[in-house]
C-alpha cells in the first residue's frame, strides 16, 4: 500500500497525483496515482504558472516587479501578483488601498498578464507557452481562459513544473527564492475556504504556509511550503524545507470534502518522503 492509495476513496469521480522528492539534489517522482495525463481544469492553480513566466520576464529584463501598472492607481506588478493591490475578487473596485490587506484577486491576474504582453510584446498566452510549458514539456497544458483561473492541465505535467521548483533550471534560484518570500509582510487577509488569517502570507504568485492553520496543506508540512491550490479541486505544493512536492488533481469542486482528506493525504506524503 503506498500513500496515494487514499485517493480511491476520495468521493471524486476521477483523480491523479504525484509525488516529487529531491535525490542527491535531483527531483525524482517518486509516488502516482491515477491517470497521469489526463487533463483536468485547474482554477488557481493556474496562477502559479503565469507568476512563473512573469519570474522569467523579470530575469531577462523585459519588466521588474516594482513596474507601475496603469491600475489600481499606484500599484506596481509586485502589488497584483502579491494580492496587494485592494483588487476586489472579480471586478476592478478597489476595496483596500495598497498593501493594506491581502484581497485575493482574479482580477489583479489579468492585470499581470498584460503587464508581461507589454514587456515582452508577446501575446500573455504564447509567452507563458514558449516561456514554461514548452522548456518543461508540458504538453497537456494550456489556458484557455483567465490568466487567474484557466488553466488546463495533467498530473504529469504538473509534475515536471513542481520538479522546476524543487531545482530549477528555468529561473535563477535567487529570483525563485524571492518569488516564494512573503510580500509585504504581516498583511491580514482571507484565505478562500480558510477563513482570515493573520498573518495572511503570500508571495509573487504563490501562496506560503507559515504558520496558518487551519490550512489546506498537512499540520506537518514546513512553513516554508508554497503553492496554491484551486478550486476545481486542484492543487500543488512544494516543500523546500525537505526537498518535496505534491501535485493532487480532481475533477470535484472543492469544498468541505476536501479540507480533511487533503491534509490528511499531505500529513501521509510528509510523513513518508521527509529525509530522514
Amino acid at each position: 500500500m503506498t500513500v496515494l492509495d487514499a485517493l480511491s476513496a476520495w468521493p471524486v469521480d476521477h483523480s491523479a497525483a504525484a509525488v516529487i522528492a529531491l535525490r542527491d539534489g535531483v527531483p525524482q517522482l517518486v509516488e502516482t496515482s491515477g491517470e497521469q495525463d489526463r487533463t483536468f481544469a485547474l482554477a488557481s492553480v493556474t496562477k502559479p504558472l503565469v507568476a512563473y513566466a512573469l519570474a522569467l520576464a523579470v530575469q531577462e529584463g523585459a519588466l521588474e516587479y516594482d513596474d507601475a501598472v496603469p491600475f489600481p492607481e499606484g500599484a506596481t506588478v509586485r502589488h497584483l501578483v502579491a494580492h496587494a493591490a485592494g483588487l476586489d475578487f472579480d471586478s476592478d473596485r478597489v476595496r483596500y488601498g495598497l498593501a493594506e490587506r491581502r484581497m485575493y484577486s482574479n482580477q489583479g491576474f489579468e492585470y499581470v498578464a498584460q503587464a508581461i504582453e507589454t514587456a515582452t510584446e508577446i501575446p500573455w498566452r504564447d509567452y507563458v507557452r514558449e516561456a514554461v510549458f514548452e522548456p518543461l514539456g508540458m504538453t497537456s497544458t494550456s489556458i484557455e481562459g483567465s490568466p487567474g483561473a484557466g488553466g488546463i492541465s495533467s498530473a504529469a505535467d504538473l509534475a515536471a513544473f513542481a520538479s522546476e521548483l524543487l531545482a530549477p533550471r528555468l529561473l535563477d534560484p535567487t529570483v525563485l527564492a524571492e518569488v516564494t518570500s512573503v510580500q509585504y509582510p504581516g498583511l491580514d487577509g482571507l484565505l478562500p475556504g480558510y477563513g482570515t488569517k493573520k498573518p495572511n502570507d503570500w508571495g509573487l504568485g504563490f501562496e506560503i504556509r507559515d504558520h496558518k492553520s487551519p490550512h489546506w496543506t498537512g499540520t506537518t508540512n514546513s512553513p516554508r511550503t508554497f503553492g496554491h491550490f484551486g478550486q476545481s479541486g486542484t492543487f500543488v505544493w512544494v516543500d523546500p524545507t525537505i526537498g518535496v512536492a505534491a501535485v493532487v488533481l480532481t475533477d470535484r469542486d472543492f469544498g468541505p470534502w476536501a479540507q480533511p482528506v487533503w491534509t490528511e493525504v499531505s500529513d501521509q506524503i510528509v510523513k513518508a518522503y521527509s529525509p530522514s
